[in-house]
This record gives structure tokens, sequence and C-alpha cells, in this order.
């Protein structure tokens, strides 16, 4: 029987799912807690045929997947694909050097580069740190001031990582019809070679994240959604993504890829078994 661990960080609802999932499927899955790992440079500490790594922890997330990908065992994601879904500018430039529409996007280290960037991208534009979850510390800014208040904060900041300036341009989602006060956007799942779902995500806000109030809609997976998907999640080097998309005059355009996504709003809506789907594929990848 083929035996799948779940590297986690603590039990949120995905993690219960996915279990879920694998009793139902009578496939053998063990959750271990990031906490209790002792990794090893010989092989034995994660003896299982392959690992699904749910660490919220970017940092313990890697890790572990450095340590799979030294001891032969597969892994969702490989090590390479969650270090480029990990650090925002690596996915931008992945996404540009495979042609997938992208946002305009500059990357600035000192606050008066930063500002002359942000003039060439032109007002509102969006400040992100180039890692991170649920829009944390992502800013719009409508005016050179604004932006000088958050970058003068942003450079007091102790991590060195805050001072790399990740600089976007604002992309005006365009409202659901009927509802043009909305904000819209939408996520899509991609499971190896398959776009399993979509959803809008509607909002008041222009941050649209279902886990900060975003509501969840089906959205159609057409022909042209599913193959700017494999597009995009063939960039950073496939496996289980979650990719969020905006809509443009131009068409659709790509600005995140997440490797250890939630799916918990998205099961409803898009009437798709999401974490069956994961665990179907962790023993396709064992068996491989």
């Amino acid at each position: 029987m083929t035996h799948i661990g779940m590297v986690y960080s603590r039990g949120r609802v995905e993690e219960k799912m996915l279990q879920e999932a694998a009793q139902r499927q009578g496939v053998q899955f063990t959750a271990v807690q990031d906490d209790t790992l002792i990794l090893d440079l010989d092989p034995g500490a994660l003896p299982f045929d392959a690992v699904l790594e749910r660490s919220v922890s970017t940092t313990r997330g890697l890790y572990v997947l450095k340590f799979c990908g030294a001891h032969g065992i597969p892994a969702i994601n490989r090590h390479a694909v969650a270090a480029a879904c990990a650090d925002k500018t690596e996915t931008s430039l992945k996404l540009r050097r495979a042609g997938v529409p992208t946002p305009r996007t500059k990357v600035a280290f000192e606050q008066e580069s930063a500002l002359a960037a942000l003039d060439q991208l032109g007002y509102p534009a969006v400040i992100k740190p180039t890692t991170g979850s649920w829009a944390r510390m992502v800013a719009r800014v409508d005016s050179r001031r604004e932006a000088e208040q958050i970058l003068e904060h942003r450079s007091e900041l102790p991590n060195p990582v805050q001072q790399v300036y990740y600089l976007q341009e604002y992309v005006n989602k365009l409202g659901a019809a009927g509802e043009p006060t909305l904000h819209r956007d939408l996520r899509a799942f991609v499971v190896g070679d398959e776009t399993i779902a979509a959803i809008w995500r509607n909002s008041p806000h222009w941050i649209t994240n279902t886990a900060r109030g975003g509501k969840a809609s089906v959205c159609p997976v057409t022909p042209e959604l599913h193959d700017l998907c494999q597009r995009a999640a063939a960039a950073v080097g496939g496996g289980v993504l979650a990719l969020d998309l905006m809509e443009t005059s131009a068409g659709l355009v790509c600005h995140e890829i997440n490797h250890t996504m939630e799916f918990r709003n998205s099961v409803a809506p898009t009437g798709v078994d999401i974490p069956g789907k994961i665990i179907e594929y962790c023993v396709r990848q064992a068996k491989a």
C-alpha cells in the first residue's frame, strides 16, 4: 500500500480534508508535525513513498523538500517549485521568460530608486513583500507621498528582505456583471496536467483573498483558461498549485502562484473534490 506522509504545522481545515480524502481512498496516510521533525543526512527520517508538504512556515517547508530531494523521495511540491513560488520575484521572472502574461514589475533596493521605479510604473501601484501570503503587508499606493510613507516604514524593519522593494503596476480588477462596485479576480487550481477548478473572488476591497473576506463563486474552466494555467504552472515546474489571475482589457494576467494553497472555500462552490484530487496525484507521484 502506498504510504503518503504529510508534513504540516497545524491542523487547519485543509489538512483535515486531505486526511479524510486519503481515508476515503484507502491510502495509508501519516501526518507529521514539523515541530517534531529531526531531519538527517542519512535516509530514514521521512519513511514515506511520497511527502506532501503543508508547512505554514515557508522556511521549514523548503528544508523538508530539500531533504526529500536528497533522499529521492517524491515531494509535492518539489523543492525547486516551492522555491520559485515562495519568492514573488522569482515567480515573475519565470512567468515572463515563459511568455505568460503578468503585470509589469520592478525591484529596487533603496527608497529613492524605488520611488523612481514607481514613477515609471505610474500610480496607483502596489508594493509587496517578496515572500508571504494572505496579502500581508501588501499596499496600494495612489501617490508618491503615500509611497514615501510606506517605503520609509519598510526601511526601518529589521528583516533585510523587507528592503527588497517588489513593485508592481496596479491592475484595476473589473467588477462582475451587475456588480460594478465589487473587485473581482480569479484563482485556478492545477493538479499535474489538469486545471481541476477555478473560482471568482469578489470583494468590496481591492484585496480579494477569501481568507480576508472575499466571496467565492464558480468560474468555468474554459480551454483558454486551462491553456494559460498550464503554461503558468509549467513555468515554475508544475505540480499542485493555485494560480492567482486578474482580468485586463487585453486578457488574463497571472501574478502569483501558491505551492501550498488553501482550498476550503473553493470545494463547495466548484463541486470539485480538491483534496481528493491532491491525494490521487500524490499516489501517482509515489508510483512514478
